[in-house]
Formats: C-alpha cells, sequence, structure tokens
C-alpha cells in the first residue's frame, strides 16, 4: 500500500540537503562546516546533522580541515559501471580511439533526457575539455546527445525535444525543436551525428550510435578544435573513425 507521501509526490528535503553536500564537495575537494552551510545556504546545525550522518554511514570523511567524499564513492561509481554490459569493450575502443585521433574520446549514455559520459580518454594533441565520466550535458548541443536522440523510439525522442531549454550555448547551438528535428534526420541519413561549435565555441564533434538490434546503447565520440576539425575530415576520416569504433562495440555486444 502507497503511503500519503508516496501518493502526493511529496520530496523529502533531508536528502536533498545530504545530496547537495555530496555535489559540493565532489566539486570543491574538500570544505568546512562553515563552507557548506554558507554554500547551501542552510544552518550549521542543520548541515552538521547531515555531515554526522554521512560520516556514519561512511560516505564522508571527517578531517582536520574539513570534510571530503570516501572510497566508498569508488566502490559505488564500480557498480554503477559494471552494470552496463560490455564497458571493458567501450573503455578499450574509446582508449584506442584517442590514441589514433590524438583527440578527446567520449562514450555516453542516455539519462533524465540529457547525455551522461560514461567514459572519457585523452589523445595526444587534445584540447581538454569540462567534460568528466558521471556528468551530462543537453542532447540537443552535442554530437553524442544528437546521436543518440535520433535513434530513440518516438515516444521518447518527442518527450526529451518537448523538455529541451534549447539554451544558446554558443551563435551556432540549435534554438527550436524544428531546427534540432532537421538535424536529427540528417543525422540519420549520414550514419553519425555532429556538434559544429555547438556547445563550445571553437570545438567540433563527431559521433556514431552503438546500437543493439533497434536499442540504441550510447554513442562514442571524438571532440577537437575547428583548425584540425574542417568540413573533409570531419565528414571523412574523423567520421569513419567512430562509425569503426562503435561497429566494433556493437559486434562485441552482439557476439558476448
Amino acid at each position: 500500500m502507497s503511503t500519503p507521501a508516496e501518493e502526493t509526490g511529496r520530496r523529502i528535503r533531508g536528502v536533498k540537503i545530504a545530496f547537495s553536500i555530496v555535489d559540493l564537495l565532489q566539486d570543491e575537494n574538500k570544505r568546512t562546516l562553515t563552507d557548506i552551510s554558507e554554500e547551501l545556504g542552510h544552518s550549521k546545525s542543520t548541515v552538521h546533522s547531515h555531515l554526522k550522518t554521512l560520516v556514519d554511514e561512511e560516505i564522508l570523511v571527517s578531517e582536520e580541515d574539513g570534510y571530503r567524499l570516501s572510497l566508498r564513492i569508488l566502490d559505488m561509481a564500480k557498480h554503477v559501471r559494471d552494470q552496463v554490459g560490455n564497458y571493458d569493450v567501450i573503455e578499450k575502443e574509446v582508449d584506442e580511439l584517442a590514441a589514433e585521433t590524438g583527440e578527446i574520446a567520449h562514450f555516453g549514455i542516455e539519462e533524465y533526457g540529457r547525455v551522461s559520459y560514461l567514459c572519457k580518454a585523452r589523445g595526444s594533441r587534445a584540447v581538454e575539455t569540462a567534460s568528466r565520466v558521471g556528468t551530462h550535458q543537453p542532447m540537443y548541443s552535442t554530437s553524442l546527445g544528437k546521436t543518440i536522440l535520433a535513434h530513440l523510439p518516438e515516444e521518447r525522442q518527442a518527450e526529451i525535444i518537448e523538455q529541451s531549454s534549447f539554451e544558446q550555448h554558443t551563435p551556432n547551438t540549435l534554438s527550436n525543436p524544428e531546427e534540432l528535428y532537421a538535424e536529427l534526420e540528417a543525422t540519420l541519413e549520414r550514419g553519425y551525428g555532429i556538434d559544429d561549435e555547438e556547445n563550445i565555441q571553437g570545438l567540433r564533434c563527431v559521433a556514431a550510435p552503438v546500437k543493439d538490434g533497434q536499442s540504441v546503447l550510447g554513442a562514442i565520440s571524438i571532440s577537437g578544435p575547428t583548425s584540425r576539425f574542417t568540413e573533409e575530415r570531419l565528414h571523412g576520416e574523423l567520421s569513419e573513425h567512430v562509425c569503426r569504433a562503435a561497429n566494433v562495440i556493437e559486434l562485441n555486444t552482439k557476439f558476448s
């Protein structure tokens, strides 16, 4: 039997505060009680209660100069990673793609209507970006996101597009659903998706879908500066690289 809280969809404030603390420490490495209280806008007594609970549950470690995330987070992260089928194959292909192109390679999946990074590797000539494993980006402005979105079932695709904010990250960012639907159609026709300075100015990306039958598992991409990612290379050797890597992952998934 459902509880009144479940029936009304009521959220638990304490859980939100606890996760806000974890998010803050993930970004800042180590913070004091005062720092956390001021950053989150909660009283020291409230924050201290949450910190003590998180320490008791071994999610945080309390040290003389502040609080930090515990190594238990690594175990959680490994468990989540291992839930993705053929992770070792995906990681290997991402590493090889970065090595052979010299650029940054990613593998992403869709979660909560956004593209989340599962793997990242940095080649010898790579221009570093702020992307990190476990973080997310919009679907409409990234090659990974648009590639995955193009291969989702129509109902899920429409739901994500309806919820998209179309925030203008750069002058090239798609600004409305009509533009995005046109780009998704082009993505299906090409067999790969592109980000033409739509998420970060000066950076282009190309991604290929990784499918399991009719379902899309995710996408693999490479990113680099416009000076190296010319139109000819983007639609030539670079797109061939990601499509080849996607095919290897698909074959290993099929026969594993």
